[in-house]
């Protein structure tokens, strides 16, 4: 197993990779740096896309187009327009405005479920109450766009770590800083959550003491098991069903945010990472923060989900 720096600039806090499947590109999130960029590992071709606030997630659209989640809603991107185009980016639904304020909230992690609706959690700054929030964007006829954004779950402070089970069961959803895996049962043909409990709880930072990490974005594969990025813990971890640790993956990185499944196989695992707010010699370093990575890994991930509902 070697693990490869790709050639592309860092990124401030690089989040929501995913591998299209008819483009053979990826696609990735850069928060801080309100981007979204997109990189065709064949010819080498880097683009990326301004956003007008911070990006927290995207997805591919079956349409062609990106749904993504800015700090206010969802929207779509018509990737084929430059983002300077006024009528590249089209609003679907802004989150309430009395459960959701922008002035400390904004979306965060995300990802689209296999009928094609997309789930975006949600980020409080400064972690004052646990306000963030889960939020499905679903279909309405009666609004002006066709869709609205509907509450799902609440008592967060930094959602991550959003996922679902190959056999549609089993929502994942993390408490980045409570360090915090938390499971639900999962109703595909509802949408509906139920029975929230806790799943995998790591080991809080101790002064003078090994510090593993706390659980950022992740990926499951075809067999089940959770890989999730450790931010601060420099790896990646594979967990079983069960929660037990696999396999634990080294990045050159102190910060890695999350993980997704990627080549024709779907056995390239690619990485993102952070660089906003680490220290000079992290940002300096031959490997720097915010670098984003790849390795080849035994078992295959599920395929990203086109968001279609």
């Amino acid at each position: 197993m070697s693990l490869q720096t790709l050639p592309l600039p860092p990124s401030e806090l690089g989040e929501s990779p995913f591998w299209h499947p008819t483009e053979k590109s990826l696609y990735w999130c850069d928060i801080q740096g309100q981007a979204v960029h997109a990189w065709h590992p064949e010819s080498g071709r880097h683009r990326q896309w301004r956003m007008p606030s911070e990006p927290g997630c995207c997805a591919p659209a079956a349409d062609g187009r990106l749904v993504i989640g800015l700090r206010n809603g969802f929207y779509l991107l018509d990737t084929a327009k430059d983002s300077a185009d006024p009528t590249a980016l089209t609003c679907l639904a802004l989150l309430p405005a009395d459960l959701h304020d922008t002035a400390v909230l904004r979306l965060n992690d995300g990802r689209c479920d296999t009928t094609g609706r997309f789930w975006a959690g949600s980020v409080i700054t400064p972690r004052t109450a646990p306000n963030a929030a889960l939020w499905c964007l679903q279909t309405d006829p009666t609004s002006a766009t066709g869709y609205r954004v509907r509450h799902m779950a609440g008592d967060n402070f930094t959602a991550n770590g959003l996922a679902f089970s190959p056999d549609n069961r089993t929502l994942y959803w993390s408490n980045t800083p409570e360090h915090r895996i938390d499971q639900f049962d999962f109703d595909v043909a509802t949408g509906e959550i139920t029975n929230r409990r806790p799943w995998v709880q790591f080991d809080r930072k101790v002064e003078g003491q090994p510090y593993g990490g706390r659980p950022d974005g992740a990926a499951v594969d075809v067999e089940g098991n959770y890989w999730v990025a450790m931010y601060e813990g420099a790896c990646v971890l594979q967990l079983s069903p069960a929660g037990e640790v696999l396999q634990r993956i080294t990045v050159p990185v102190q910060c890695p945010t999350m993980v997704c499944f990627g080549g024709e196989d779907l056995q390239t695992l690619f990485i993102t990472s952070a660089r906003a707010g680490r220290p000079v010699e992290e940002q300096e370093a031959a490997v720097p923060a915010g670098s984003l990575f790849s390795v080849r890994v035994e078992t295959a991930g599920l395929p990203v989900n086109l968001f279609t509902y």
